[in-house]
Parts: C-alpha cells; structure tokens; sequence
C-alpha cells in the first residue's frame, strides 16, 4: 500500500502468514469457572464479548454445513436467539445451507471473538423453527430487511446485480414503508440443539484452554478437557 494515495501496488510483496503471531493471555479457564450448563457459560462469554470485546458483531458466527455427500461449505450469519433449546438464526430454505440442513441436518457453529483470544464452538442437530416464532421474529426485521427476503433468491445464480435490484425496487413499490410485508414462505430459522460445545481461550505458548461441554445419553453434561 503506498502511503501517498492509498492505491494497491500490484508488484508489493504481500505478508508472510507464517511470520504473523499473537501472543495470548497468561490467564485462562479452568473447569472451576465453567456454568453449569454450557448455554449459562454461552451467555456469561456473550455477554463480555458484546460489551468489554471490541467487536463489531459478537453474535456473528460461521454456520458449516454438509449435503448428502458429505461434502462441507461455510458462511457467516448472525445469531438471533439463544436458550437451554438451542441457536436459532434464520436463513432462505432454499439457500445452500438450508437445503444441506434439509437432507444432513448435523451443523457446526464457530464463534470466532478473535480480539478476546476465544473461540466458542457448537455441534448439533438443526430443526426449523415454528412458523409462529418465525413469524414473530420476521416482524422485527426493518422493512429493508423483510422485502430483501423476498426479493433474493439466496445461494442461486444471478445473472446481474440490475435483475436483485429491480426485483427489490417492484417488492418496495407494493410493499411502501408502513405497509405489512407477508413473511415469505420459503424463509425461517433453524434451531440448533447442542450435543457438543467447546469453550477455547488462547493460552502463552499456544497451550490453550480447551474444555468441552458433552451431552450425556442420559440427560445432562460431562466437562472434557481437550489437548490444545
């Protein structure tokens, strides 16, 4: 980058990956400081990530799905609600990942709060939630927000930014603001529900936290530690 213009210079070299390190915190997390259940720990790190973190969207996350195959794909999204059930967010059906949960509904949810040096990581199962509780959420969507749900076609091929902003431009013209926008058939959340979730905090040395939450067959949880 040159410092006059701020133009890329194509002949720089770019930086070394291997030469980039961070060194973490002394203090880490110990099985006594972990809740009871890993949502209770889900929501105490949560809760510092959103207001002592510095992050610009703590409740991003990258949902990684399969298809039938097997065969793995990623994406970010946002987390919207959180209980003793699960992770909900909300997607198009039709998108990649909502026809991947479709068929192989096993997902994993990775919480990347990189500025805190730890990384929150969930597997379970994804079901999709209630039209109700669809339908209630989509409400509190800003009226942008609820007509582009109905104007992408999500995950399919486009053949030009003009044709998603005409489609965009025709739903505003029915749909005016203060007009109720009909929530779209093929949109809602899926709910995750966790058997496994990983609480990582980066250690000196790279010999980091790692404690797992495990789903026991019986009901309730065992704590693991995990080599780093």
């Amino acid at each position: 980058m040159r410092q006059d213009d701020g133009v890329t210079d194509p002949d720089a070299v770019p930086p070394d990956p291997a030469s980039m390190r961070k060194h973490y915190r002394a203090e880490g997390l110990s099985e006594t400081d972990l809740a009871a259940t890993p949502l209770e720990q889900f929501a105490r790190w949560f809760g510092q990530a959103a207001t002592e973190g510095g992050l610009f969207e703590p409740n991003a996350m990258i949902v990684s799905t399969a298809d039938a195959e097997g065969r793995p794909s990623s994406r970010t999204v946002l987390l919207k609600h959180f209980d003793e059930r699960g992770f909900v967010f909300y997607t198009n059906y039709d998108s990649r990942k909502g026809r991947e949960l479709t068929v192989n509904p096993y997902v994993s949810l990775l919480f990347p709060w990189h500025p805190m040096a730890r990384q929150v990581i969930v597997t379970g199962v994804a079901r999709r939630t209630g039209r109700d509780e669809t339908a209630a959420y989509f409400r509190t969507r800003p009226h942008g927000s609820q007509l582009g749900a109905w104007a992408s076609g999500q995950s399919s091929v486009l053949a030009d930014r003009a044709d998603l902003d005409a489609a965009y431009a025709e739903l505003a013209a029915r749909y005016p603001e203060g007009e109720q926008v009909p929530v779209p058939p093929h949109w809602g959340g899926f709910r995750v529900a966790p058997r496994a979730v990983e609480f990582w905090q980066g250690r000196e040395n790279r010999l980091h936290d790692r404690l797992r939450y495990a789903a026991r067959p019986e009901g309730g949880w065992r704590v693991e530690r995990l080599s780093p």
